[in-house]
């Protein structure tokens, strides 16, 4: 999987005559994947329903840009994920996308979406019920990689100890809080016409 990722984004890279911004110098940071994975495999149902976007770090993949609303089924193996939302030219937006056990056996669920390349998808916190702090990042070879980072929660306005928890963990494994960009939610997002595509 990382050779057709580096591909892809070598090809993105020879397109646009540079490295795409989001492919930076380094590594991933350590994550304890399988002490996680062992941790809520068990659990992994209780993730199933709906959530909202608080914050994103920068995302080429994630076109809606406010009221963003996930909703995840879960079958006992993987789950269904339907993502609603408004993109930069105001329309309502869906994209459908499924997260399952990594397929090779390394102890992470993957995420595939519509037109997307898969990618790892680790829960590195959550109470399931309240939030949860998302992380996917691919490492490449010669040296770079590029992650990105999301916090959910249940509420669309969430209390913001949700949102400082989520930037805790995150800044626990070097991920910079300041990439953060808050999804704008709340009274303005039409999320019955939104639950309804």
């Amino acid at each position: 999987m990382k050779v057709v990722c580096l591909l892809l984004v070598l090809v993105a890279a020879v397109a646009a005559d540079k490295i795409p911004d989001f492919v930076v110098s380094g590594k991933c940071p350590a994550v304890d994947t399988e002490g996680l994975w062992n941790q809520q495999r068990s659990e992994h149902a209780r993730y199933a329903g709906v959530w909202y976007q608080q914050a994103i770090t920068n995302n080429p993949y994630q076109p809606n840009k406010k009221c963003n609303r996930i909703e995840y089924s879960h079958d006992g193996q993987s789950f269904d994920a339907k993502t609603c939302g408004i993109n930069a030219e105001g329309n309502l937006l869906r994209h459908n996308g499924k997260i399952y056990p990594n397929p090779l056996g390394v102890p992470v669920l993957s995420i595939d979406y519509d037109g997307m390349f898969a990618a790892p998808y680790t829960l590195l916190d959550t109470d399931y019920s309240n939030y949860a702090c998302i992380y996917s990042c691919i490492d490449y070879n010669y040296g770079y990689y590029s992650d990105f980072a999301f916090i959910f929660t249940r509420s669309a306005t969430p209390s913001d100890n949700y949102i400082k928890k989520c930037l805790d963990v995150f800044q626990s494994y070097n991920v910079d809080s300041s990439r953060f960009e808050r999804t704008e939610q709340g009274s303005s997002c039409p999320y019955d016409a939104l639950e309804a595509l």
